[in-house]
């Protein structure tokens, strides 16, 4: 890493009072230059939790737009704006109204992984690590739309036992991941764990010895007393995995495990933001107002 575009961020962290962000799937010299890194939702909290007045969130336009969302009084940056979300933008906001007007009495749960947009359509918002707890809140009587990732949704109805209308979503990076590949992996890797993100498709799911959250990883990986795992995730969790238990072997099982769009953002795109203080992403406070109610409303569940 450079180190004067190094000392260059830190010293512009100074002057605008300002907090880096990093996702999990970041290219490792972001990661190293965050003050903070996690899943997308609880990074968005970590922002509004700080006094920072400026949030350089190193993600994707969805997680940024979150971020607004709980933190109206900051500034948040999306250091490389052509940094989006394709599952986020496979669910637009007149074909869920459309659905809605097909299922009048269907409670909407949409994943965090969606636009401000979407979510001013939704009843409450879940992540991949408490879907299920979300979906159990539900009356059972109640229809439920679930979008846009149709494999969470897969796993949601796997462990609910409700049926959902399920949007035909789904992760360009997760939905590659197939069985076979990991049952290879397997083979040359005998006493590995697999785990697994509930953005994997259902036959990889049903392979895995666990499924969870990308934080969620960690924590078993932290906890279990394997010394290999078989990681069916995007690639740039490793990163954090090898830092933090350079004792153990982690494994991916396909090289189609990146993101491009998470790998879009530089180092010289968070320098960039802090000196011209832009690209911006701010929610109208229209949206916000609308959007904020399905986020809050998972937020109350313990």
């Amino acid at each position: 890493m450079d180190n004067n575009i190094l000392n260059e961020i830190n010293d512009l962290k100074k002057k605008r009072n300002a907090l880096i962000l990093s996702h999990f799937y970041q290219r490792p010299e972001i990661q190293d230059i965050a003050d903070f890194i996690g899943d997308s939702l609880e990074l968005s909290r970590k922002a509004a939790d700080t006094k920072a007045d400026v949030v350089v969130f190193c993600g994707v336009h969805f997680m940024a737009e979150t971020a607004s969302i709980l933190s109206p009084d900051k500034i948040v940056l999306l250091p490389n704006i052509g940094a989006g979300c394709p599952m986020a933008e496979m669910a637009d906001y007149e074909g869920l109204k459309k659905l809605k007007e097909e299922h009048t009495d269907a409670y909407v749960v949409s994943y965090v992984n969606t636009t401000a947009d979407v979510k001013t359509l939704s009843d409450i918002c879940c992540t991949s690590a408490n879907a299920v707890k979300v979906v159990n809140t539900i009356p059972r009587d109640r229809e439920i739309i679930f979008v846009p990732d149709k494999n969470l949704g897969h796993y949601v109805e796997k462990m609910t036992g409700r049926k959902l209308i399920l949007w035909q979503g789904y992760c360009n990076t997760h939905n590659k991941l197939t069985a076979e590949e990991v049952i290879l992996t397997k083979e040359k890797y005998p006493d590995a764990k697999v785990i697994a993100h509930p953005e994997c498709r259902e036959e990889v799911l049903d392979i895995a010895d666990g499924i969870f959250s990308t934080s969620g990883m960690i924590k078993y990986v932290c906890e279990s007393e394997a010394k290999e795992f078989i990681i069916c995730t995007e690639d740039g969790i490793l990163h954090q995995l090898q830092k933090k238990y350079p004792d153990k072997k982690f494994i991916l099982p396909s090289n189609k495990l990146i993101c491009p769009n998470m790998k879009k953002t530089k180092i010289e795109d968070v320098l960039y933001s802090l000196i011209n203080m832009k690209p911006e992403v701010k929610v109208s406070d229209a949206v916000r107002k609308k959007a904020i109610i399905p986020i809050k409303r998972m937020l109350e569940i313990k």
